[in-house]
């Protein structure tokens, strides 16, 4: 589906300034629609070729979240002969509000009908249509102060003071309607308040009559009104009292003659979300805190497993212990990312740059040898994480001490390099290690393998991951190679 600022460059002739205010007229309407208990559409006029007939184009649409809607049908991108909207050519044409009725499609009766003319520098780029329900008998007190915070809203959109250029007064994280309203004069005296504003002001103590009187003489200490009716912009405070009650306060400046004549509040509670965050939060920090002792534990280990290594006089329980202790630490490089960010994903790409570091300052090669890395695998889960790390780094540890044992250090001609490729294929995580070193022998087998880091790897990556290992010499011009391609599924493993 053609996005807001498609349709417009497809029907209309309206520029860039004219489109970005009517895209911020459609993430604040949400507001318009529940005060006025209506659905909206957004109209603009198509562009003409050819001489035919002027129509319309729907650019926007949107349904009260406190009333049924009248339209069933998304009609965002269908076009409307201008006959068929007499009202709506003559708030165009006028650049007046037109009020109304009209046919409205599966409605039986006609229905009241608002065409608001929605200006941006002195013209009219398009025309905003309220389409009103059925209301519920007389209009009380409450319907009768948001028809006519509505009303009011109506004539900023015609004389181009609402949208607000600073931000949208409604959408994800913003309180609604429904969540309360109090609606204040010029001077920042309280005019009314509904039952669930009443509510929150009670939840910060206040239980005297607060009508005629202003915040700070109800003992709420906040700027938000003062800000709104000074700078007339929209204004978003949170008022805490203690740990237990958190009010979001929405200023949104009422404008007449762009003179600012009061200060539509819209009030949530937020206390049960502030105190989930600090669960969130709570929980977070002891998560981290948990890898941060494993990985100081792995740690500790390794220093341990090092320290006997030093001791041991045998070369090859020398290397065995050496062995040991690069596996604890590819662990702990792990457990070290995870202590920065806790949760149950990881980014791998960070586990990778250690992981290079951890084998160049491990291994001894008597040749120079180079680790390049290419391409990443983006965010995995921990418990695939965690053993594909201790499986590369065994690989890369193998081909940088195994690959060039026919290589000695006087052999400046030939640059020995590992390359260690990454990349998503088919739902399947992919890490490819290539070398230009001796290659495999005639006789070897990943079945029968010669080592206990390879029965590692094979062991990990068939038997935890449910993934493929292939190994194999290769050709190429520096003379071949090994290239090792592993691929383990990204899906959830039963």
């Amino acid at each position: 589906m053609a996005t807001i600022a498609e349709l417009v460059a497809q029907h209309t002739k309206l520029d860039e300034a004219a489109t970005d205010h009517l895209l911020r007229l459609m993430a604040s309407w949400s507001l318009l629609s529940d005060l006025a208990f209506s659905d909206l559409l957004l109209m603009a006029k198509v562009s003409q070729r050819d001489g035919g007939d002027e129509s319309f184009v729907v650019l926007g649409q949107m349904r009260p979240n406190n009333r049924t809607t009248l339209i069933n049908n998304d009609l965002v991108g269908s076009t409307h002969r201008a006959d068929d909207w007499p009202l709506v050519r003559v708030a165009f044409e006028s650049g007046t509000r037109v009020v109304g009725e009209s046919k409205i499609d599966n409605v039986a009766d006609l229905v009241p009908v608002w065409c608001v003319p929605v200006r941006y520098r002195d013209q009219v780029v398009a025309v905003m249509v309220r389409l009103q329900g059925p209301l519920r008998g007389s209009a009380s007190l409450y319907e009768q102060s948001y028809l006519s915070c509505f009303e009011r809203l109506c004539d900023m959109v015609a004389d181009a003071t609402f949208p607000f250029r600073e931000e949208a007064v409604a959408g994800p994280g913003l309180p609604r309607v429904g969540d309360g309203i109090i609606l204040f004069d010029a001077l920042g005296q309280l005019e009314f308040a509904t039952p669930n504003a009443v509510n929150a002001l009670h939840r910060l103590g206040i239980y005297a009559s607060a009508e005629g009187r202003t915040l700070e003489e109800l003992g709420v200490k906040t700027r938000v009104i003062e800000r709104s009716l000074e700078f007339g912009i929209p204004t978003l405070e949170e008022i805490d009292l203690g740990h237990d009650v958190a009010i979001q306060f929405h200023g949104v400046p009422l404008k007449d003659n762009n003179q600012v004549t009061g200060v539509l509040t819209l009030l949530r509670d937020v206390s049960d979300l502030r105190q989930l965050d600090r669960v969130v939060m709570n929980k977070e920090a002891a998560v981290r805190e948990v890898h941060h002792r494993v990985k100081n534990n792995l740690q500790t280990i390794s220093s341990l497993l090092r320290l006997q290594a030093r001791r041991s006089d045998e070369a090859e329980t020398k290397i065995a212990l050496n062995e040991a202790e690069r596996r604890v630490r590819s662990i702990a490089v792990v457990h070290e990312v995870l202590s920065r960010e806790p949760g149950e994903e990881v980014v791998f790409d960070e586990i990778v740059r250690s992981l290079v570091l951890l084998v160049e300052d491990s291994v001894l090669a008597l040749h120079p040898v180079e680790i390049v890395v290419n391409g990443d695998l983006g965010v995995l889960s921990t418990d695939l994480a965690t053993p594909l790390a201790v499986a590369l780094a065994e690989l890369l540890t193998n081909a940088v001490e195994h690959a060039f044992t026919d290589f000695d250090g006087s052999d400046n001609e030939h640059v020995g390099v590992v390359t260690l490729n990454l990349y998503i294929e088919d739902d399947q995580a992919v890490a490819e290690i290539r070398d230009n070193g001796r290659g495999l022998g005639e006789n070897f087998s990943l079945e029968v393998p010669t080592s206990l880091g390879l029965s590692i790897v094979r062991d990990i990556i068939r038997a935890q991951l449910y993934g493929e290992i292939e190994m194999k010499s290769v050709a190429g011009e520096d003379g071949g190679g090994t290239l090792v391609r592993v691929a383990v599924p990204l899906s959830s493993r039963l």
